[in-house]
């Protein structure tokens, strides 16, 4: 039976951290490229542009703090049109309705899916290590290696479930893990006998704790993924967060991974584009 049952104040809350994340990864962009991009605050979310092909080009956190005008959003509009950039909208259905009744009558398209799932947060986490699978702290000396991890599980998508909407080139993929390095996420290499498996990382943001992770093919279906998440909801739990979230595809290996671990579906965001 369901545990954690996700009403509109929380999905604020989520949604909020999501929205102060991608803050952070924005700025830090612009400090690493010298500028070009922009962020803006609309209607309780935020307008992010950060650099060509970046996974930070996105209006994210709409539909809870009012709904935007028609003189804001085509200030945005503007914005990324400018840049050549699509506009790409990513809205709870927890939202307010009018919100999508706007962006539809605006001429944005629904575009795909993604699942918001959560985990209350506990002290008593079993630290789940499959043999021969050992999950440590990855530091700034070994930044390199776990990036590589990354790269190789982000250019082998799992083929089941719905597919990301977007397909990043590996420097902008590359870039952007340099981003959120930067916001002080921490980070987590997975080794199989010795040899790195799987990366991860874990966001904290108003007693939430976010996570992303990924690991290469060739290390699939052994329990990697399984450790990188007991590992991260220890931290979690020490770090007096009271939830953690993962976004997925709907119906992809990463849904169900987290699914057995207990997490639950939050609610999902639609992506809308114009």
């Amino acid at each position: 039976m369901p545990t954690l049952f996700c009403d509109t104040d929380l999905a604020r809350r989520i949604e909020g951290a999501e929205t102060g994340f991608i803050a952070a990864a924005n700025q830090a962009a612009q400090r690493r490229t010298g500028g070009g991009g922009f962020l803006r605050p609309v209607a309780g979310g935020v307008a992010s542009f950060a650099e060509p092909d970046s996974p930070w080009n996105k209006v994210a956190g709409l539909g809870f703090a009012g709904v935007p005008g028609d003189d804001e959003l085509a200030a945005i509009e503007r914005a990324f049109a400018e840049r050549d950039a699509p506009v790409s909208v990513e809205l709870s259905n927890l939202a307010d309705p009018a919100v999508g009744a706007l962006l539809t009558g605006r001429g944005y398209r629904l575009a795909s899916y993604e699942n918001v799932l959560g985990l209350a947060v506990s002290t008593d986490v079993e630290l789940v290590a499959p043999p021969g699978v050992q999950v440590r702290p990855s530091g700034d000396d070994e930044f390199d290696v776990w990036l590589e991890v990354i790269l190789d599980a982000v250019a082998h998508p799992d083929s089941e479930g719905l597919p990301w909407l977007d397909e990043f080139p590996r420097q902008a993929v590359a870039a952007a893990e340099h981003d959120i390095a930067a916001t002080g996420a921490r980070r987590y290499l997975a080794l199989v006998d010795g040899v790195p498996a799987g990366g991860a990382s874990m966001g904290v943001r108003d007693g939430i704790a976010s996570f992303s992770a990924g690991t290469a093919p060739a290390f699939r279906r052994r329990g990697v993924q399984s450790a990188l998440l007991a590992a991260r909801l220890a931290d979690a739990a020490a770090d007096g967060c009271e939830l953690a979230t993962v976004t997925t595809q709907p119906g992809s290996p990463s849904q169900r991974n987290v699914q057995r671990r207990g997490f639950e579906l939050l609610y999902t965001r639609a992506v809308l584009i114009r």
